[in-house]
């Protein structure tokens, strides 16, 4: 076994019910056929009344074998307890007879979630005694979150096949599914590798130097470095006061919120693609030093302070896999005004949502907190239907066809004038001091990263 696998399974109690068979349903159907005849035909009813006679018996007899041969297995599973969402998972079931007969027939069912999806159940089972049987299928996980699995069935059929009995042992498994940083990663068109892209060495604005150590005064250092205390400390052989400075380095590191709204603003397609564009960005992010932090607000109010080191992606990981998106109310620059009270130092905040014309007003009174210490970013979804209902003049199969109802008129003029607003207030938002990004579900992950790498070698934090 991998030592990633866990030992979350237990057998448990068994629940079992008794089921009419195949057989049962076609003879009970032959003979209530045979008695509609008898109804008509006196020389069939005595038939059909000797033979039902024979067949009570036959039908307890077989109902009590089944019953006497029961539950014969025992059965263990094993699954990593992470998994990566569409990606092939490997199940394993280790099956084992507790006794020597068995029932006439035996299909197994594995109870996994709905969450994830397989095609080989029900299967036939033919298991020695003695022995264990290594059952594996795969599975598909096709949504994030914590999945369950309730059990593992068995469907035994009589020797007759006019019983069957179904057998539920609770092996319980339980896990988790987290975003595909494989899937994630594939395909994107990044300027470079961004695990290893170099940055230039330029001055960070704000402090922009951190101490390094102490060291004698050389000729051309500024007064302002020398360390006052440390040179009362040290003096020459004379008695004079020896100077000693303080040696500054430039900051490497700089500190990066997320803030991802999980509001009405952003559909589930589109929030899967902003969480996974994050959580790619906070692995480049670690991968050059920096520091990042999450928040997330709307459907889920979440605050995670800023860690460095790979281990704090593991962190990250544990904390939005789960996180989905829900129809409600959310603001983000309330969003803003929460996180900035949790920052002490300059920080660039990346927020992602889907901002309109309504959002001008409510920018406004917390513009100066941010540019004061913050960069911030401000990344938003192209409104694609808005455009279709803009543009749809343009398309080849409709300049076949000039002539627009009054509905369709209003309706592209409506589009218009609601992309025009909104292109207006991201322009004034970049006249600001603020970074603008618009984008596609497909293609944030590659813009947000470039984003990223530019601020980086621009020197702006």
């Amino acid at each position: 076994m991998n030592k990633t696998d866990k030992k979350n399974e237990k057998q448990e109690n068994c629940r079992a019910v008794f089921m009419p068979g195949r057989t049962f349903f076609i003879t009970s159907l032959l003979y209530l056929v045979l008695g509609c005849f008898s109804f008509f035909f006196s020389s069939v009813f005595l038939f059909w009344f000797i033979t039902g006679i024979a067949l009570i018996p036959v039908i307890i007899i077989d109902l009590l074998l089944l019953f006497l041969l029961g539950d014969r297995f025992k059965v263990e599973r094993k699954i990593p307890s992470s998994l990566a969402q569409g990606e092939t998972a490997h199940v394993k079931l280790f099956i084992r007879r507790t006794r020597l007969f068995l029932p006439g027939a035996v299909r197994l069912y594995d109870l996994y979630p709905g969450s994830m999806s397989a095609s080989v159940f029900p299967v036939k089972l033919k298991i020695k005694a003695q022995e264990i049987q290594v059952f594996e299928y795969t599975v598909i996980p096709n949504e994030r979150g914590p999945w369950y699995f309730t059990g593992t069935e068995f469907l035994l059929g009589s020797l007759l096949h006019f019983w069957r009995l179904r057998v539920t042992h609770d092996n319980i498994s339980r896990g988790r599914t987290y975003p595909n940083f494989k899937q994630m990663a594939r395909g994107v068109d990044l300027k470079g590798n961004p695990e290893n892209a170099e940055v230039k060495n330029i001055r960070k604005r704000g402090q922009g130097l951190e101490f390094e150590s102490l060291r004698d005064y050389q000729e051309g250092d500024s007064i302002r470095s020398i360390d006052w205390r440390a040179t009362s400390r040290n003096r020459t052989l004379d008695g004079r006061l020896k100077l000693i400075v303080r040696n500054y380095q430039e900051e490497q590191d700089q500190q990066i919120l997320f803030i991802i709204d999980s509001g009405y603003r952003l559909p589930d397609n589109q929030f899967d693609s902003a969480l996974e564009a994050m959580l790619l960005l906070s692995y480049v992010a670690l991968k050059h030093g920096d520091s990042v932090a999450a928040a997330s607000f709307g459907a889920r109010d979440l605050w995670i302070p800023p860690r460095k080191g790979m281990k704090a992606y593991n962190g990250l990981m544990n904390e939005l896999y789960d996180l989905h998106s829900a129809p409600v109310p959310s603001s983000p620059f309330s969003a803003i005004e929460k996180a900035l009270s949790h920052l002490n130092r300059r920080s660039f905040i990346v927020i992602i949502s889907n901002f309109r014309e309504e959002d001008g007003e409510s920018l406004s009174w917390i513009l100066p907190r941010i540019n004061q210490r913050h960069l911030l970013l401000m990344v938003s979804f192209r409104e694609s239907e808005a455009e279709k209902l803009a543009f749809a003049g343009n398309n080849a199969d409709n300049k076949k066809s000039n002539i627009k109802t009054d509905e369709e008129i209003l309706e592209t003029a409506a589009a218009y004038s609601y992309l025009a607003n909104r292109r207006r207030l991201y322009r004034k938002w970049e006249h600001s001091g603020l970074l603008i990004l618009e984008t596609t579900a497909q293609q944030i992950s590659p813009a947000l990263i470039n984003k990223y790498l530019d601020v980086k070698k621009s020197g702006k934090l």
